[in-house]
């Protein structure tokens, strides 16, 4: 793992929290779309034992996670609108195509302290304004601004272009668990149902990718699911698929909530 400079970090937000086992987000608590004050868009609020987390979609893979008054950004693009939303605390870029590093959209919420949090192959494209930039690599994980981040890998096992190519190798994009006081939050990237993902454990809340021809079937992701097991699921990452496909492979499985949000 390779960090640039830091300078003075200030004390962060998006933690990555392990979950008591058995202690699950209860629907009356935590299912209700609502609006929060800094965003006024409707966000998903999640409680932790650290604070309320609020899940706010914007567009594809970007998302804001707010917590303990800072604003996490996932993979921000210049397709979400950003008016009124608050400058990044923290970003994480999960790879290096143009749908999840974005320089328009960092130039938009960055500020002077924000930091990065991306790859080796991201890191190495990012602005060079952004001087806060940890790297890590699948398997690294380290405590940025308090809040703990663990890399996983994010590939595809069989899609590619063509010619034996794979749309993303393993290793070159990350994956991440954030650990929110004692929740654990999945963030998928673009990735096929891997041999990692499916031994994922103690997540309460995955965000989980779905398109083809870049990652996975909305079945091959319910599948993926399936075998991990999260108390909730967000598809996201979803252009042009039937979550149906998705939804209904699940609808069964009682202790897995599906939450279908607008992203698009």
């Amino acid at each position: 793992m390779k960090l640039r400079p830091l300078a003075a970090l200030p004390v962060v937000v998006a933690a990555l929290a392990c979950s008591k086992a058995g202690q699950a987000p209860s629907a009356a608590s935590s299912a209700a779309a609502i609006s929060t004050p800094t965003t006024a868009r409707p966000a998903d609020a999640i409680p932790t034992s650290q604070g309320e987390l609020r899940v706010t979609p914007l567009r594809h893979a970007t998302m804001l996670l707010t917590w303990q008054g800072k604003s996490l950004y996932v993979d921000p693009f210049h397709e979400a609108s950003f008016t009124g939303l608050p400058k990044a605390d923290v970003i994480y870029i999960t790879d290096l195509h143009p749908d999840h590093l974005d320089p328009v959209a960092l130039d938009a919420l960055k500020q002077p302290s924000t930091v990065v949090v991306a790859p080796p192959a991201v890191a190495e494209k990012l602005p060079k304004d952004l001087t806060h930039v940890v790297i890590l690599k699948n398997g690294d994980t380290q405590t940025v601004e308090g809040v703990g981040v663990e890399a996983v890998p994010m590939y595809n096992l069989t899609r590619g272009p063509g010619g034996g190519a794979l749309f993303h190798d393993k290793g070159r994009g990350n994956g991440y668990v954030l650990t929110f006081g004692d929740k654990r939050v999945y963030l998928s990237g673009d990735t096929e149902c891997t041999d990692e993902m499916r031994g994922l454990k103690s997540i309460d809340v995955a965000f989980v990718c779905m398109n083809l021809p870049y990652t996975m079937p909305p079945s091959e992701a319910a599948a993926c699911v399936k075998a991990f097991r999260p108390k909730v699921v967000y598809p996201y990452h979803y252009r042009g698929s039937n979550l149906d496909e998705f939804k209904t492979p699940l609808a069964a499985e009682h202790d897995i909530e599906v939450r279908e949000r607008t992203w698009y």
